[in-house]
């Protein structure tokens, strides 16, 4: 990539949702999620509603599994299975998690041309370094920011923020990667334009969630971050 009178000193940032944006990680995560509703004594849930319980983290999957399966259970019941789901999907994180079609080749891209590349996610820290690191990705990423690591997670700006700052790049040079209308709305709060992608865990879908760019492949990544970095600098010209 050419240098443009818009580059400065501090490198573009481009910050990814993890679970259904890098990763298709629901078949590890809903295996799981089956694992613990077994042990509750409850009946197992159709892949298609229990999909769209992902994005909040793993207490809010577990919380949402129960409550669809009818399940109440007292605090201290409810924290025990929610830490089996953390011992079980640790113990298996990658069985058949991937990473989606095309992005391995899009991070090379926008590695080559300077760009500095982040993971902001409502995955617990320790897990998504974990998975990454199964998957050979770790290595990519100058910062993999989790739910527990800053104090606030998504869609609390100061989590897109603080992991911006920390990949030492500034709001105004960087581009979130999401697949939820939590995404959406951090980077909106954050003020930080928001690519979307089509193939993730949402209700809501892709074209309705109100994203600057509406991504069909990773294939059009790079030149998707490109328009985005230019009209932020043509917006602050």
């Amino acid at each position: 990539m050419s240098d443009a009178p818009h580059r400065s000193s501090h490198p573009a940032v481009i910050a990814f949702d993890l679970d259904g944006t890098l990763v298709d990680t629901a078949p590890d995560l809903l295996d799981t999620l089956d694992v613990v509703l077994d042990e509750a004594g409850a009946a197992r849930l159709p892949r298609e509603d229990t999909r769209k319980m992902i994005g909040a983290g793993a207490r809010a999957l577990v919380q949402r599994g129960l409550a669809a399966a009818g399940i109440e259970l007292d605090a201290p019941a409810a924290d025990k299975l929610y830490a089996r789901f953390l011992e079980h999907y640790a113990a298996h994180i990658a069985d058949v998690s991937r990473p989606f079609p095309g992005l391995v080749a899009a991070l090379d891209t926008l590695t080559a041309q300077g760009h500095v590349l982040a993971v902001c996610t409502n995955k617990l820290e320790y897990l998504s370094v974990m998975l990454l690191e199964r998957l050979g990705l770790k290595d990519r990423f100058a910062v993999i920011a989790g739910a527990d690591t800053y104090g606030a997670h998504k869609p609390d700006a100061r989590h897109l923020l603080e992991t911006i700052a920390q990949a030492g790049g500034l709001p105004t040079r960087a581009v979130m990667v999401g697949d939820s209308m939590t995404d959406v709305l951090t980077a909106r709060n954050a003020r930080v334009p928001v690519i979307v992608v089509p193939f993730g865990y949402t209700d809501t879908p892709a074209h309705e969630l109100g994203g600057d760019v509406l991504l069909e492949h990773f294939d059009h990544l790079p030149a998707a971050v490109e328009r985005l970095l230019a009209d932020s600098a043509v917006e602050r010209a």
